[in-house]
C-alpha cells in the first residue's frame, strides 16, 4: 500500500523539522551564560505485524522470522544535556561560577522568585542592586538573605560562598553565606526560561549545602561559566538533520511518482 510510505515519510519530516529547532534555539543560546544545550530524543512508531515469525511454512516448516513493516518515528521527548561549560573570566567579584566534580553540572545557585518561590540557575553573573540584593541581570535574587551595604567595596566571594567585602575604612567584613542546591537527576529539571530551572518529580527534591562539602562544588568569584554548546557540533547536526529531512521528502516524491505510474497503467 503506497499511501504507507507517504504516511511514514512524513512522520520522519515532521520528527527532522523538530530536530532542527531544538539546533537552532541552542545556536542561538551559544553566547548564553550557564545555557545547556538540548538533545531531541527519537522512537520508532509501531509495527505491523503481516505475518508472526514461527508460522508454518511449505512442507510444515515454521518461518524463521516474520514480516513486520514499520509506521515512522515519533519525538519521545527532549533532554538537557548538563555538561559543564567553559570559565569565563570577568573580573567581578559577586559574579560566580560553580565548579562540579566529574565534569557533570549538578549543583545549582537557588534564586527567589518574584512570587517568593524558589528556581535554580547555573547562570553566576550576579551583580548588587539598589537596595543590596545579589541578583541576576533579569532582577531575581540570590536566596540566602544576603544583603550588601551602599558603601561595600571590593566584594568577592569564598570557595564555600560567604560573600565579603571592604568597609568605607578598608577593613574586610562578611555579608552573610549562601547555600547551592543539588539534585539526584538534573537532567528531569523543567526550563523555566530566563536561565532558570524548576524543580520537577522527575529531577528529585533539591538538596540544600554549603559549597565545597561533600558532594558540591566549590565557588569560582570573579569567573561565570558559558554555555556548553560549540557551535562546530551543533552545525554538523544541523547538517544530518537536514539531509535526514531531505531523503524522508525523496521517499515521499519517490512513493508518489509510483503511485503515479499505477494510475497511469492502461488495460
Amino acid at each position: 500500500m503506497m499511501s504507507r510510505a507517504l504516511w511514514t515519510a512524513a512522520t520522519g519530516m515532521h520528527a527532522q523539522q523538530t530536530n532542527v529547532d531544538a539546533i537552532a534555539h541552542d545556536l542561538s543560546n551559544v553566547n548564553t551564560a550557564g545555557y545547556k544545550k538540548t538533545r531531541v530524543n527519537f522512537a520508532d512508531l509501531f509495527y505491523q505485524r503481516v505475518r508472526a515469525a514461527g508460522m508454518p511454512g511449505i512442507e510444515g516448516n515454521n518461518l524463521p522470522s516474520g514480516l513486520q513493516i514499520g509506521t515512522g518515528v515519533r519525538v519521545t521527548g527532549t533532554t538537557k544535556q548538563f555538561t559543564i561549560g567553559g570559565a569565563l573570566e570577568t573580573g567581578n567579584g559577586l559574579n560566580m561560577m560553580i565548579q562540579d566534580n566529574g565534569g557533570i553540572a549538578r549543583n545549582f545557585f537557588p534564586v527567589r522568585l518574584a512570587d517568593g518561590s524558589i528556581a535554580y540557575t547555573r547562570d553566576g553573573s550576579f551583580t548588587k542592586d539598589s537596595e543590596g540584593n545579589i541578583v541576576l541581570p533579569t532582577g531575581v535574587i540570590l536566596d540566602g538573605g544576603i544583603t550588601l551595604p551602599e558603601v561595600a567595596q571590593d566584594i568577592f566571594v569564598s570557595p564555600e560562598g560567604e560573600v565579603f567585602y571592604n568597609d568605607e575604612a578598608g577593613d574586610q567584613q562578611s555579608a552573610g553565606q549562601f547555600q547551592i542546591a543539588t539534585f539526584a537527576n538534573p537532567a528531569g529539571l523543567a526550563p523555566l526560561g530566563d536561565n532558570l530551572f524548576g524543580e520537577t518529580d522527575s529531577s528529585g527534591t533539591a538538596t540544600l549545602g554549603t559549597p565545597g562539602d561533600d558532594g558540591f562544588g566549590e565557588i569560582r568569584s570573579g569567573y561565570i561559566e558559558i554555555s556548553n554548546v560549540s557551535a562546530i557540533e551543533e552545525m554538523v547536526s544541523l547538517i544530518s538533520a537536514q539531509r535526514a529531512y531531505e531523503f524522508n521528502s525523496r521517499s515521499i516524491q519517490t512513493s508518489d511518482e509510483m503511485l503515479q505510474t499505477v494510475n497511469n497503467l492502461k488495460r
